[in-house]
């Protein structure tokens, strides 16, 4: 699972350089994990979005759906050696996305449990998301 991770952390921020430029006329939502995780765009309002680097969303109300993975340290756990890997998908409502306006949606967890918290581009927090269901890969 390290490689994989390993692998995917690698091609995620080769990608980087190659992100589009952001459309005023839409809001652009960065992602940023936490620590040793991932973090991915799935779905906008339900449908697949294509690319899982990024949001850009038309102003007003969206929710959004991520896919976040991360490890449970074994001191969470009790007697084992390896950490745990969880895969979550979490889900976002937000009613004012504002054209040309940047936001970043960052995730963490806090042993087995998983958040995910949205910011203005002036660092104000102005959304939570929800756990929509975890598994253990």
């Amino acid at each position: 699972m390290r490689t994989l991770f390993a692998v995917g952390t690698l091609g995620l921020l080769s990608g980087c350089a190659s992100l589009p430029d952001p459309d005023p006329n839409q809001a652009w939502v960065d992602l940023a994990p936490h620590g040793d995780t991932s973090l991915h765009a799935m779905q906008v309002d339900e449908r697949d979005w294509t690319d899982n680097r990024y949001f850009e969303v038309q102003p007003g109300r969206h929710e959004l759906t991520v896919r976040y993975q991360f490890a449970v340290p074994p001191s969470n756990i009790g007697p084992v050696q390896e950490p745990l890997w969880r895969d979550c998908e979490l889900n976002l409502t937000f009613k004012d996305f504002n054209a040309g306006q940047r936001y970043r949606l960052q995730a963490g967890n806090i042993g087995f449990h998983p958040w995910l918290k949205l910011y203005d581009d002036q660092q104000k927090l102005v959304g939570r998301g929800e756990p929509a269901g975890c598994q253990h890969s």
